[in-house]
This record gives structure tokens, sequence and C-alpha cells, in this order.
């Protein structure tokens, strides 16, 4: 198979990246949405200019693909690039979004691709410890749930913080893989790629929510 892979930088599109090297595939790019809005239903927005640079350590052609962030004009401009690529389909990292699970679908039918979605439905909690333990390095870049604090803003994921992570969801009741926007990643290193992201930061919290800009 010959496939892209939609990717943030986020954890989720690196664990559905190495999925799809895992099966032997040809990743002939990797594929970043950049919302230029300040919100967006379907794509994560903070870090994904550093997916060039991801892709760089792992000898892969990058594609940015800039939208405005509106439906259905996101999937429109995806789609747009996607068919200048000699594929069979795409690699995406839906979790548990029925929503963007089923719009990538439909893209897909209407390219004639397949949309592959490896970590559908997958635990949480399962998910993030077995990321870490394979060696990923998983770096919380923004921060939008009661019960995470300032100090999460920056943190890199460990199994002991994978755990508190796992009582603080269940505490203040939010998704503790960040399904819901809760917090944003942005991956450093892992069996995906070679190499490790030195990057810097700065760090803006509101005394509620906060993000890193990565330079």
């Amino acid at each position: 198979m010959r496939v892209a892979v939609l990717s943030s930088g986020g954890k989720d599109s690196a664990a559905a990246w190495w999925w799809a090297r895992c099966q032997g595939w040809t990743i002939e790019a990797l594929v970043t949405v950049v919302v230029q809005g300040d919100d967006s239903p379907m794509f994560q927005i903070p870090s994904t200019h550093v997916v060039e640079r991801q892709a760089e350590l792992a000898d892969i052609p990058w594609i940015s693909v800039p939208t405005p962030g509106d439906t259905p004009q996101d999937l429109d401009d995806l789609a747009e690039a996607l068919q200048s690529l000699n594929i069979d389909g795409f690699v995406s990292g839906a979790l548990r979004s029925d929503y963007q699970k089923s719009r990538l679908e439909r893209m897909a039918e209407s390219l004639g691709m397949i949309s592959w979605t490896p970590l559908w439905h997958q635990d949480g909690y399962t998910h993030l410890r077995e990321m870490v333990e394979h060696g990923f390095k998983i770096m919380l870049t923004g921060i939008s749930a009661d019960g995470l604090g300032e100090e999460w803003l920056g943190h890199i994921l460990t199994l002991e913080s994978v755990k508190e992570l796992l009582n603080l969801s269940q505490r203040y009741r939010f998704n503790v893989e960040g399904e819901g926007g809760e917090y944003e990643t942005l991956v450093l290193s892992g069996p995906h790629h070679d190499g490790v992201l030195e990057v810097t930061s700065t760090p803006h919290w509101d005394g509620v929510r906060g993000v890193m800009t990565i330079h």
C-alpha cells in the first residue's frame, strides 16, 4: 500500500504513522492541515508547523494544507492536496470522534481512496500508556480542562504522569486521551522516525488554560 499520513504532530497521528510503518506500507507524504482560524472541530491547531521537522527526521515529504478551518472548506482543501498524490489511501489518528471519522471516510470515498483509522475506539489510558512504554516522547502543548493546571503545560508524559492523568480525568470527568480537546500534544521522538526534536518554547497561561508557542 502507498499511503499518506494525516499528521498534526501530536500523539494520535504519530501512533497512526507508526502503525502504517509496522504494516510495511510506503508512506508517500505527511499531510498537515494548517488551520488559519482560531478553532476547528476537525484538526489540531497548536504546533502543526513542527510536522515539517518530523518529516525531515523520517526523510518523508511534507505537505502543508492551509485552510480557514470552516466546514466544508477544510476537507475540500485537504481533498485537493490528496488528489495530487499517487496513493491508495490515507491513515489518520481518529480515536473516538464519529464526526471526524465519518467526514474522512466520505472524503475518501469521493476520491476513490481508503481511509484507515487504526486507533478507533482504543481505550484512552491504554493508548497513552503503551505509547510511553514504546518510547514515544509526548509533550503537552495545550491545556483546556478543569483539573489540569499550569504544571502540565510543556510536561513530557511518563508512566507515572499518565497514571496521574487517569486519576485526574476520573475526578474531573474529562477524556484521559484528550479526545474532547482537553489538551493537545507534540511528539518529540518515537519509533516512527529517527532522531529527537529539540524545541524551544514559550508558555502562555491565563489562569484557566494555556498553550505553548513552539519556536
